[in-house]
């Protein structure tokens, strides 16, 4: 049950379980570290030490935060198109959409992110409060007053209420966290937090009380309210992978389960190579006789039955991880790159965007998803300012692929493109794919490479 401002309500908690490990990804090494226990397991017996360095150890393999980043460069790799029905102003308000020096385009490719990240965020269309000061259309212009976006994290959602109104789902109270900043002495500044309640037509903001508890804690009391003069909410939800109103979860969540396991897997191999790498002295029957360990030493012994000699792994159990671990980083890109296969129906992307949304790979829906979001919120910016209309906007859709073998190298390839995949890797995924002939072997390729003339540059030719 939700007893103050400040708690999540079960919808919110059912759809945030897996954030913290997606968070956790996001993070890298460092984070994965810090997390410990909670994604690398102290196996029973191991020495409080030995799993200290362990965790000091680890690596992560980043699967899961390329392959966000990769998907969400797709919708962003061209320019957001503006509709004939944009009004000029808001076009001009775009390019700084958040008042933070972020265009359109950021600022949508941010919220693709998060939706493909954690499967919901938000864009919340503020207002500055300008307490009557502005009367006219020239005091708001000469004042800078106009409205901008505001992206809201789904880890920030507290909870929300709705109702059907007019037929439509319609939210009636939204409360998620917030953090301002404020001056703490002649140089310092202290952080606060405080929850953002908002009511159609109205808003309150709520902070913790320096005096007041409430069974043994300190107390949430109201510390700011005001009106506004929308009827609604100037709220929109954008989604990843929708499970509800207002619920979503990563579309890549099994794959960032499998980047974990990786995680895992990857530490237990570092372990046992580092194991293999130092050989065990055993002897037998010496009777106490000195062992020294060197070129021009030697150790005598009187037992017919003494045995000196180096115990070495076998290497067996270190081939087997190998391959395991591989197998699993080609499930990992594997299940990334199925967000571009187009579902069975539609062959080409030319069909694909004729037809309907039943025939568009998932990241093409989730593009349609975030194109809609950014037209509700530029109409809401629209209607703060008293205008009818706010237009239409286009993001960039032309994209998908017919088979997960092709997605897989579209993948990547786009990876290598930004520097985090070797063109040596991609050279062999692409032969392992058949795309390139088995016989090009990678050291002749290359020169051949080195040979090549850009395109469009004329070759230099010295004087004498």
């Amino acid at each position: 049950m939700t007893s103050t401002v400040r708690d999540t309500t079960p919808a919110v908690d059912a759809m945030t379980v897996d954030d913290p490990m997606i968070q956790a990804l996001l993070g890298g090494t460092t984070a994965m570290r810090d997390a410990q226990k909670t994604f690398l397991p102290q196996w029973p017996n191991e020495d409080g030490d030995a799993y200290a360095n362990r965790v000091k150890t680890a690596t992560l393999f980043p699967a899961f935060s390329r392959t966000v980043e990769v998907l969400t460069g797709k919708p962003f790799s061209k320019p957001i198109a503006f509709g004939d029905d944009v009004p000029e102003q808001i076009q001009e308000w775009c390019q700084d959409i958040d008042l933070q020096g972020h265009n359109l385009d950021e600022f949508g490719a941010a919220v693709t992110y998060h939706a493909i990240s954690h499967g919901l965020c938000g864009i919340l269309v503020e207002y500055p409060t300008t307490q009557g000061k502005i009367r006219t259309k020239a005091d708001e212009k000469a004042a800078g007053v106009r409205p901008y976006f505001v992206h809201i994290h789904k880890k920030d959602i507290l909870g929300w209420r709705a109702e059907r109104i007019n037929g439509q789902l319609t939210l009636t109270q939204f409360r998620f966290l917030e953090s301002v900043t404020e001056p703490d002495g002649t140089f310092g500044e202290k952080i606060i937090e405080q929850v953002r309640v908002l009511y159609p037509g109205r808003w309150e903001v709520w902070r913790e009380s320096e005096t007041e508890e409430e069974n043994g804690k300190k107390k949430w009391v109201l510390y700011d309210e005001g009106a506004t003069t929308l009827s609604k909410i100037p709220y929109v939800p954008v989604y990843g992978k929708r499970t509800g109103y207002m619920q979503g979860v990563s579309p890549l969540v099994e794959l960032a389960h499998m980047n974990v396991e990786h995680w895992q897997s990857k530490s237990d191999q570092q372990t046992i190579l580092h194991v293999a790498r130092i050989p065990i002295l055993f002897a037998k029957l010496l009777d106490g006789a000195p062992i020294t360990i060197g070129a021009s030493s030697a150790v005598k012994a009187e037992a017919p039955d003494a045995d000196l000699k180096y115990v070495e792994h076998s290497g067996k159990a270190i081939e087997a991880g190998a391959k395991e671990l591989a197998a699993l980083e080609d499930r990992m890109r594997q299940s990334g790159a199925e967000l571009l296969v187009v579902k069975p129906g539609n062959t080409t992307v030319v069909q694909t965007q004729a037809d309907n949304e039943v025939g568009m790979c998932v990241l093409q829906r989730i593009a349609h998803a975030v194109e809609d979001a950014l037209d509700a919120a530029i109409q809401l910016a629209a209607e703060w300012v008293g205008e009818k209309e706010g237009g239409h906007i286009t993001v960039f859709k032309d994209f998908g692929v017919a088979s997960l073998e092709a997605a897989s190298l579209e993948l990547l390839r786009d990876m290598n493109v930004d520097g985090t995949f070797s063109d040596e890797s991609l050279f062999r995924e692409a032969q392992r794919r058949g795309v390139i002939g088995p016989d090009v072997q990678w050291e002749d390729e290359k020169k051949r490479i080195a040979q090549n003339v850009p395109k469009g540059e004329p070759q230099l030719k010295l004087s004498d």
